[in-house]
């Protein structure tokens, strides 16, 4: 009797595989049939797409062009454009998603993409964050590109303005990419925000010069300086009793690109000490006074048989 049993078990073996086989190959079949009619729709999809990007690049071109001809700021220009861009692309996303599936409405569309735009919102929060910093940053103009900025230690030129990210050229050399969220959260000091910035410097005199002179003898030589705006005032104040000297602060305007700071700073310092020096008015080097608690013994030092005592 279980001889009986194993082989009927071993013959419904074969069966049951070709079941299997035959069930896949429907399912293959059936799956390639729907792919099949339904091809017209995915074509469809693809080619919405392909006008979408066509007419995004139009779009953007002919926005630009237009707007180049207007006194609009270029940071706002660009952000017009990329805004128009970013509106056609879900206009036309959402028409392909409807063409391709027959089914979806208007209002499932929105809603299946603003669960997954939720969804992509958590997994690449980082992106999404730079991404509406940068719009913040081209839409409020704190800096162009070209400008010389300051943020958390980076200092260089503004070379450009994307979205996500700027690019910073450092005076030394080096390119800095920074986050545009982190220039958006932190200080971030514009220098050439202005046509001109404010240096000021200190020098000293000794205690045996007439002050008034010498505030007179500065005054002269900055204003004497080429890189010194005349249009803006110079002041020279005394300032403090220095260990050594009389400390005057001087303040001038100059051109605010840092390396026309260190020229002008350069030459107003050359100056002043050309005109302190023709003045004959001293510029003290450290002067330090020492007093001992008791009389110190002196000893003459003489040559005597050979030997010094």
């Amino acid at each position: 009797m279980p001889d009986a049993v194993d082989s009927v078990s071993t013959q419904n073996v074969p069966t049951n595989i070709e079941e299997i086989v035959a069930s896949m190959q429907d399912t293959v079949l059936e799956i390639w049939a729907n792919f099949v009619d339904h091809s017209p729709f995915l074509v469809m999809g693809v080619l919405i797409l392909l006008f979408t990007w066509g007419m995004s690049a139009l779009a953007v071109r002919l926005v630009g062009a237009f707007l180049s001809h207007s006194k609009i700021r270029g940071s706002l220009r660009e952000l017009l454009a990329r805004l128009l861009s970013i509106g056609i692309w879900v206009v036309g996303i959402l028409f392909a998603a409807m063409v391709t599936f027959p089914g979806l409405t208007p209002a499932r569309a929105l809603g299946a993409m603003g669960i997954v735009s939720i969804a992509v919102g958590f997994a690449f929060k980082d992106i999404f964050e730079n991404f509406f910093a940068g719009i913040l940053l081209l839409w409020r103009f704190p800096f162009e590109n070209g400008d010389f900025i300051e943020c958390e230690g980076i200092s260089g030129k503004v070379e450009n303005i994307s979205v996500r990210q700027t690019l910073i050229r450092q005076t030394s050399g080096e390119l800095v990419i920074a986050p545009n969220s982190f220039l958006f959260l932190n200080p971030t000091k514009v220098l050439t925000d202005l046509p001109q910035r404010r240096i000021t410097i200190i020098a000293g005199i000794a205690y045996g010069e007439n002050v008034t002179d010498a505030v007179r003898v500065i005054e002269h030589a900055v204003d004497g300086c080429s890189t010194v705006h005349k249009d803006r005032p110079i002041e020279i104040f005394p300032q403090a009793f220095g260990a050594s000297s009389i400390d005057i602060e001087v303040t001038w305007w100059a051109d605010p690109t840092p390396v026309d700071i260190r020229r002008s700073r350069g030459e107003v310092i050359a100056a002043i000490k050309q005109a302190l020096d023709e003045a004959g008015i001293e510029i003290p080097f450290p002067y330090r006074t020492l007093t001992f608690k008791h009389p110190l013994k002196t000893m003459l030092l003489g040559e005597k048989d050979g030997e010094i005592s």
